[in-house]
């Protein structure tokens, strides 16, 4: 490790960088005696990484496999590659992945690239490796989709994603701006870690309790720009915080998270909504979304940055014109107060109330543990190689629940639960 890069790590709260490592095992996990753990981690968050394996063999991991990633290899790729290479993918490692979720295996992830590193890249050569990899992801990402197992996405902060987030300072004061930001959203700043998430969940179980209760046919957003009914999926079920995943344990999939979440109807989506929010993309930014529904259907969409590459998309496939997921966050969330743009999904999808183009998750049925793709197609669930969250939500958003009658009850007011 060069004296810079110890400098990057020295800027990093070792304590809270433990306690994000065991809340990831004991609150995003709850790893199981015995049971085997697959991680992926950019190179740089090796530090984390450590802790995790340490903190998972302490919990009675029996094999902890991680896969690193270098930003250098990714761009050496775009850079030297024959062409052909970009309608490829490693089959032969997610299909050894998905037989390892079969197995039982848990699932962590750690995000923190430099969201922008493709920025500069060639978008069709782009487009065509993501679809080459979702193609041969999909037996895996049936398995997470389908909550078959425990699994978590966590954060860590590094440089060249710390520099996107605070351009303006120093590349160790923007890593410690970065790192600080994550603990807090990741509920690691406080003494009790494990504890604040306990206290989170049971507040969030009360929000899914309420809507599963009022077992709503519809969602109508209106604010500026935004007309939208969302049809519900039949039999769905809200989820918020904590899940039991079909192997019976019940974990926290998203560290941090403020959402709870749905299936929306794939027919039953219409009317127009505007994004309130940056999604960024693949290396690019795609700002000032506007679309049209109409059966359940994008059939006009726009935006004002990166148009090219929402529609391709959009094209991905039948399914990434369609919904498989709406989500309700309040305005007052403490990703929105931090007023910062984090130019990653799992940090920006918590700031604001969202729609998510693509698949959906088989665990928003009642019983969709034990229904077949068929029956959940039936319902109304959507399947498409894509998952992709966008914000809609803000300070001036209204949102109602719609019953079967007609009778309409108040979800949201300017942003915040009725």
């Amino acid at each position: 490790m060069t004296t810079h890069q110890r400098t990057i790590v020295a800027s990093i709260d070792p304590v809270k960088l433990d306690r994000l490592a065991e809340v990831a095992v004991r609150v995003g996990l709850q790893l199981r005696e015995g049971q085997d753990l697959f991680l992926t981690a950019p190179v740089a968050a090796l530090p984390l990484v450590r802790r995790i394996a340490e903190h998972a063999y302490k919990a009675g991991a029996g094999l902890v496999t991680p896969i690193l990633s270098d930003e250098e290899l990714t761009l050496a790729r775009y850079r030297f590659a024959k062409d052909a290479s970009f309608d490829r993918a490693p089959v032969w490692l997610y299909e050894g992945v998905a037989k390892a979720f079969t197995a039982d295996t848990a699932r962590l992830a750690i995000v923190g690239d430099n969201p922008m590193l493709l920025a500069g890249q060639d978008p069709a050569k782009v487009s065509r490796a993501n679809k080459a990899n979702s193609l041969a992801y999909q037996p895996a990402l049936e398995k997470i989709a389908g909550f078959d197992i425990n699994w978590n996405i966590i954060a860590y902060p590094t440089a060249s994603w710390a520099k996107q987030v605070f351009p303006g300072d120093e590349e160790d004061v923007a890593v410690a701006r970065l790192a600080e930001a994550i603990f807090a959203a990741s509920r690691v700043d406080g003494e009790d870690p494990v504890g604040a998430w306990e206290a989170h969940n049971a507040a969030l179980r009360l929000r899914t309790t309420w809507l599963n209760g009022e077992r709503f046919a519809a969602l109508h957003f209106t604010g500026p720009g935004t007309d939208l009914t969302v049809g519900l999926a039949d039999g769905h079920e809200w989820h918020g915080g904590a899940s039991t995943a079909k192997n019976g344990i019940t974990c926290n999939p998203n560290i941090p998270t403020e959402e709870v979440f749905t299936t929306p109807h794939a027919l039953r989506v219409e009317g127009r909504v505007v994004s309130t929010k940056p999604l960024s993309y693949q290396g690019t930014l795609i700002d000032e979304i506007a679309v049209r529904f109409e059966g359940g259907r994008i059939i006009e969409a726009k935006a004002s940055r990166g148009d090219e590459v929402l529609g391709k998309v959009l094209d991905t496939d039948e399914g990434a014109r369609r919904l498989g997921e709406v989500a309700l966050v309040p305005h007052s969330s403490p990703i929105s107060k931090s007023g910062l743009l984090f130019y990653n999904t799992l940090f920006d999808e918590n700031a604001a109330c969202h729609i998510a183009l693509g698949q959906c998750y088989a665990k928003c049925f009642e019983g969709g543990g034990a229904l077949s793709p068929d029956e959940i197609a039936a319902r109304g669930g959507n399947k498409s190689l894509i998952h992709i969250d966008w914000m809609i939500g803000s300070n001036e958003i209204d949102i109602d629940g719609i019953k079967t009658d007609g009778t309409r009850v108040p979800v949201f007011r300017k942003g915040e639960w009725a």
